[in-house]
């Protein structure tokens, strides 16, 4: 079990959790959280935010029970850890790009932290959120409200990307990226339940072949990702 040391509200609907432990994982994998007994039956996949000494964090929105049962922690409650689960970004070559979109946001900031050569976009449909964090964490950070923040990358400067954010945002760095040598990983969110690759209810499709998400992802190669597939979901 870990103590919860804060359960900031950063706009409706959106908190970001921090948690006491030492922890070890690499951006872009994922946690296992849950405070409560029987109902719901099925812990929630929560993608590590940031980790410090001493401390670790989720950033998430609030969508059904576990969530919200998530949202009304307070300080010195105590929640359920299990992880770390999945695969993150590699390291990365060359010349690199984190970009970021909505919630997508979420998983990037220990991928900042850790990757001070990288451009950091970030872009927001409304008003932006945590990104006073990545600007402490980072030196170079471009926020980009309104529009689409894929608009604001050329793939042709990098030599990796790294993106998570809505289908639409990756499958057009996708296309942007096609022929100009650039390596794109995506974060691809999928519903989760076992977080252990046993009940196949994560595919994700691309190649002619199934991917599982928790196991084999959640990062993948965008040449391994079908976004026509996810964006008809």
């Amino acid at each position: 079990m870990a103590r919860v040391i804060a359960n900031e509200k950063l706009a409706p609907g959106i908190y970001r959790l921090t948690a006491e432990g030492d922890y070890r994982a690499e951006s872009g994998q994922f946690y296992m959280l849950r405070c409560w007994e029987a109902f719901p039956v099925l812990s929630r996949p929560i993608s590590i935010h940031d980790i410090g000494p001493g401390t670790i964090s989720f950033l998430y929105r609030v969508g059904g029970t576990g969530t919200r049962l998530l949202s009304e922690l307070r300080p010195g409650d105590h929640l359920r850890l299990e992880g770390p689960f999945g695969q993150g970004f590699p390291k990365p070559e060359g010349r690199t790009a984190i970009v970021g979109g909505g919630m997508g946001v979420a998983p990037l900031l220990l991928a900042a932290r850790r990757m001070q050569g990288a451009k950091v976009f970030l872009g927001f449909s409304g008003e932006p959120f945590g990104v006073s964090r990545f600007r402490g964490a980072h030196p170079d950070v471009t926020v980009v409200s309104g529009g689409t923040v894929a608009d604001s990358v050329e793939p042709a400067v990098y030599d990796t990307i790294f993106a998570c954010g809505p289908v639409p945002l990756m499958a057009q760095l996708a296309r942007k990226a096609e022929g100009t040598g650039a390596r794109l990983y995506v974060s691809v969110e999928k519903r989760m339940a076992c977080g252990l690759g046993a009940c196949n209810g994560c595919a994700v499709a691309g190649n002619g072949a199934y991917r599982k998400a928790c196991v084999e992802g959640p990062v993948f190669s965008a040449g391994e990702v079908d976004f026509h597939d996810l964006l008809s979901l």
